[in-house]
């Protein structure tokens, strides 16, 4: 169990932040316990290492929905690999009588550092040892069931296959708020939002899968992790042919004045 409490400086008066680190170890069998259980909003966590997280992609893709969920909607079968910038439909039970439907896309990785996204607050040698990341996400409710106040399902997959929570704020943290659904999220609310997640002992950022308990196939994102400020891929090619087209333009206009003057 870790508890971590980060504050700023003495010269500083914002208020405390609190960060939910959790480390999750999943595997296929075992207990009844759910990975994708509603996120604590105090700082504890719990980290189980060395249990086996392996995803396989060809298991549990029925043909009927794993949940029931509102005609017209269909599911993403288990353990469907998806890129960043695709859509997931899933479906989960935050508690026993709700059932959540949301459509997932998952649409931007990046690897921060503490110096760089978190200066003026103290960490302790337990945080320090984690590597940070924020990742976007668009969420959209298409379900029945008001999902207000309740974390998005989503985890980090870490180099050792194993699932971490994002982390929780008690405080406004403006890189990157990483904050739950807001407290009235009914059908058809969507909102753009930002995660993050603190992988242990300096851990890489393999994916992010929906997995909401332990018997489900997940359903994963990969795709490139970027620094912050850098642009995307999508970003450079747009920079990329507006530059082109700013320098053909020029070149016209060029042209033209020599066309003019000669005559």
């Amino acid at each position: 169990m870790l508890s971590t409490r980060l504050r700023r400086g003495p010269a500083t008066t914002l208020a405390a932040l609190v960060l939910t680190v959790g480390a999750l170890g999943a595997c296929s069998g075992g207990d009844d316990d759910s990975a994708g259980a509603e996120g604590s909003t105090d700082a504890s966590s719990e980290t189980t290492a060395g249990e086996d997280t392996t995803i396989d992609p060809t298991a549990g893709a029925e043909a009927s929905p794993y949940l029931p969920v509102p005609d017209g909607v269909e599911l993403t079968a288990q353990g469907t690999a998806l890129e960043v910038g695709d859509t997931a439909t899933v479906a989960y039970q935050p508690n026993q009588k709700d059932v959540g439907v949301l459509k997932l896309t998952v649409t931007d990785l990046r690897k921060t550092s503490y110096q760089e996204s978190f200066q003026g607050w103290k960490l302790d040698k337990a945080i320090k040892k984690s590597q940070p990341y924020f990742v976007r996400a668009k969420v959209k409710n298409v379900g029945e069931d008001d999902l207000g106040g309740r974390r998005v399902p989503l985890y980090l997959v870490d180099g050792d296959n194993t699932l971490v929570e994002s982390s929780t704020f008690v405080s406004t943290f403006k890189p990157c708020p990483s904050q739950a659904l807001p407290k009235k999220f009914g059908p058809g609310a969507k909102v753009t939002t930002c995660l993050v997640f603190l992988a242990p002992a300096q851990g890489s950022l393999e994916a992010i899968s929906f997995r909401p308990a332990q018997e489900f196939n997940p359903i994963t994102w990969t795709g490139e992790v970027l620094k912050i400020g850098e642009k995307t891929a999508a970003q450079k090619k747009a920079a990329k042919k507006a530059q082109k087209k700013a320098e053909k333009k020029a070149e016209k206009k060029s042209q033209d004045k020599k066309s003019t003057s000669q005559d």
